[in-house]
């Protein structure tokens, strides 16, 4: 389990890469093989740890159409296998994001592994989405948080989006009041900002208006960063700032294939630079 530090550790994270989970047990898409699954999550996991990321997320990618609430119990499941083959072979803080916005098995997950953080998509607020209307549960989340981590030192980071990509918020939300609402009323320990889609570039405007109200809070870019656009984006996040990348790091940019552990290491790169 994490200690005090490596909370705050997590929050200081600057390149987490992302593992996009086949489709698992009870999705559309299963393939039938969760051996299939979990050896290209652990190739994937060791391809980030060769090429230099800082924390790595486990993702129930595959999973299309996703649930807009809880998921099944299979799922929950062969996630619990996955992130702990992820986390014996890449030795680095590990994150669950249960999708589409299920924070309740992302921490049941978290409590049985040992994972560090979670994401949750949707926290605070309301968001529009191909699920339908998704609300959040930051008041649930973090009673179960607490119940499940009666230590405050051994609790998973809540890292939170804020206009999440794939959604739209519900009635009228400016970005930096959604910011404030999500970490001051619904207390997410980090906050992420995102593009409209996957791989889909960020707003700089977005980062600037969270950083006007909240100048200290942790902050991701959550989709769309590469190499091109990073001096761009570290310079309107400022510190503390990171990055949860999926996409670039893929071989040819392509989210079907493989992490490329070049890739990895050129985003890497632009935070030490």
């Amino acid at each position: 389990m994490q200690s005090s530090n490596s909370q705050e550790a997590v929050l200081g994270l600057r390149l987490i890469g992302v593992v996009h989970l086949l489709p698992l047990p009870g999705a559309p898409r299963f393939s039938g093989s969760m051996a299939a699954v979990l050896e290209a999550a652990m190739r994937d996991a060791a391809a980030l740890a060769e090429g230099g990321a800082d924390g790595i997320i486990v993702e129930n990618f595959g999973d299309v159409p996703f649930r807009a609430g809880r998921v099944d119990a299979e799922t929950v499941a062969a996630m619990t296998l996955a992130v702990e083959r992820v986390s014996a072979e890449a030795q680095l803080p590990i994150g669950v994001n249960v999708l589409r916005n299920d924070a309740a098995s992302a921490l049941g997950i978290a409590a049985a592994t040992g994972a560090s953080f979670v994401r949750v998509n949707v926290h605070a607020g309301a968001a529009v989405c191909d699920q339908g209307v998704i609300g959040g549960r930051a008041d649930e989340t973090l009673r179960l948080r607490a119940a499940l981590f009666p230590d405050p030192v051994t609790r998973p980071a809540i890292l939170a989006d804020v206009h999440v990509k794939h959604a739209a918020p519900l009635g009228a939300s400016e970005i930096g009041r959604a910011a404030l609402d999500t970490h001051l009323r619904g207390l997410a320990d980090g906050l992420i900002v995102s593009g409209g889609g996957t791989g889909s570039g960020v707003d700089v405007g977005d980062i600037e208006r969270v950083r006007a109200v909240l100048p200290d809070v942790p902050l991701f870019i959550g989709s769309g960063f590469t190499p091109a656009n990073a001096a761009q984006l570290i310079a309107a996040g400022k510190r503390p700032f990171g990055a949860i990348v999926g996409t670039y790091l893929k071989e040819d940019g392509d989210v079907a294939r493989p992490v490329d552990p070049a890739r990895v290491a050129a985003v890497a790169a632009c935070f030490t630079g």
